[in-house]
């Protein structure tokens, strides 16, 4: 008999509601979980896995972890961990860490190239099998991140969507979009379970700058709501109630003099 996880009553009912309120996976999808061995994204594959075992309708999942291609790579605990809890699981091998020594170019992020490369990876593995979703691990605190660093750094307004299509045709769910990033890190430390971090990146391998801004941006947060004890709330009601016709944007400006 496999084993069942510690889920807080809480943590439950954000994946639940947020699940509801977007519909992000519904009767006869195929859910495949991206689950790269964090702590997010190991907390996503076993909620969906309790979603699996108690929603009032049906569907299938399955984790996959894309395998960069490097000599040292060892995922044989996620192996084990998906085994032990009966989480269907499979390691999608690729060769991205050796087409980046070609394909990088000069002056480009290791992280974006990574990222984009593992998202790609991800979309042919969906469309080979017969996968309509794919589930990203992305909470809260990752939302509000990259709507401070598109503010600070890129001059956009701009977060991460709950669902969208992407342009091969998948559509990407996040589930864990509304929790916060310490209901995944007390979900692992509560269950005990080995996590591992930016230490699998290749980016790690080679001599690259690291993404500092999203360190810095992710400190600076961490400060302001230590001032600001419900600055996340707050957030998450402004991220529900948008005015975009209050800004400069002519394309939505409301207008009756034409």
């Amino acid at each position: 008999m496999s084993k069942k996880a510690k889920i807080s009553k809480k943590l439950l009912r954000t994946f639940g509601k947020t699940n509801a309120t977007y519909r992000l996976i519904k009767d006869k999808d195929r859910v495949l979980v991206a689950l790269s061995g964090g702590k997010d994204s190991l907390a996503m594959a076993h909620l969906i896995k309790n979603m699996h075992q108690h929603a009032p309708f049906k569907f299938e999942f399955q984790a996959v972890t894309i395998s960069y291609g490097m000599e040292d790579e060892d995922y044989s605990f996620l192996e084990n961990h998906c085994k032990e809890y009966d989480i269907p699981y499979e390691i999608y091998q690729t060769n991205i860490y050796e087409i980046s020594q070609d394909t990088m170019r000069e002056g480009s992020s290791y992280c974006s190239y990574f990222s984009r490369m593992r998202r790609g990876a991800l979309y042919t593995y969906a469309l080979e099998r017969g996968f309509n979703k794919i589930a990203l691990g992305h909470h809260f605190d990752d939302a509000v991140e990259s709507f401070f660093m598109n503010l600070f750094y890129n001059g956009a307004l701009r977060s991460m969507p709950p669902i969208y299509k992407a342009k091969r045709g998948v559509h990407v769910i996040r589930p864990l979009i509304e929790a916060r990033e310490e209901q995944l890190r007390f979900f692992a430390k509560d269950n005990n379970f080995f996590t591992i971090g930016d230490e699998s990146c290749p980016t790690m391998k080679i001599a690259a700058k690291m993404p500092y801004n999203r360190a810095n941006t992710k400190e600076w947060l961490k400060e302001l709501e230590k001032k600001h004890n419900n600055l996340f709330t707050i957030l998450k009601a402004s991220f529900k109630n948008i005015h975009d016709d209050t800004f400069l944007d002519i394309n939505r400006l409301k207008r009756d003099d034409e």
